[in-house]
């Protein structure tokens, strides 16, 4: 990657994590609602909802844009679980895009009345789509998990990225209980991982010499 591209790149990651958290801060749902809920918190703010929808889609463009930052960050020490991570990461953050669009089919399904409230809980017990979010899930936090030890081992980035990436992981059990505070505030520690991954990859960019550990 010319090193005249990184700072596009990484500015790229760091927009994609703010609008990732944008999108769950605009998300009508509370965190582990109900069917019911989330279509009483559909009709009741549906322009959230939409909002949220196009976040996440935007989030997952402009991620996909940051992917070439996570190559610079993985050295000869782990390259290949690096480069691993990356793949996981990549399908989770393209997965995000196909979540974005999943939000807008449920909202015109709801809005016209195409889907009522009784009906609901029958999409989140569809198989075959709760299969492709769970690998979609899987794969977005076990990339970032994979991407943290191949950051420790590389030791390209400050030591707090991996750990804070590592916290992110270690939320997801407990995301549903956290309220819609506590959803955004473990999103904003990826962002802040991903901050932090995109000022080394500038940094390194500029001048051997310029990284500060």
């Amino acid at each position: 990657m010319r090193s005249d591209w990184v700072p596009l790149s990484a500015s790229a990651l760091v927009i994609g994590a703010m609008l990732l958290v944008l999108g769950t801060v605009l998300d009508p749902a509370p965190p582990g609602a109900s069917a019911g809920e989330t279509f009483d918190a559909l009709v009741r703010e549906e322009g959230r909802w939409q909002a949220s929808a196009v976040m996440y889609a935007l989030a997952s463009y402009a991620l996909t844009l940051g992917l070439p930052t996570l190559v610079t960050r993985v050295g000869r020490p782990g390259r290949t679980l690096g480069l691993t991570a990356i793949a996981f990461v990549a399908l989770g953050v393209i997965g995000t895009w196909g979540y974005a669009m999943l939000l807008l089919v449920v909202r015109a399904a709801v809005i016209h009345d195409v889907v009522l409230r009784p009906e609901m809980g029958r999409l989140g017990h569809d198989p075959t789509l709760a299969l492709f979010l769970d690998v979609w899930v899987a794969a977005l936090y076990g990339g970032v998990l994979l991407l943290a030890i191949a950051l420790l081992v590389a030791r390209s980035t400050p030591r707090w990225v991996p750990v804070l990436l590592v916290v992110f992981v270690a939320l997801l059990p407990v995301g549903g209980h956290l309220g819609r505070v506590g959803t955004a505030a473990t999103v904003m520690v990826f962002a802040v991982a991903a901050t932090g991954i995109a000022t080394s990859a500038v940094s390194d960019a500029r001048g051997p010499g310029a990284r500060a550990r």
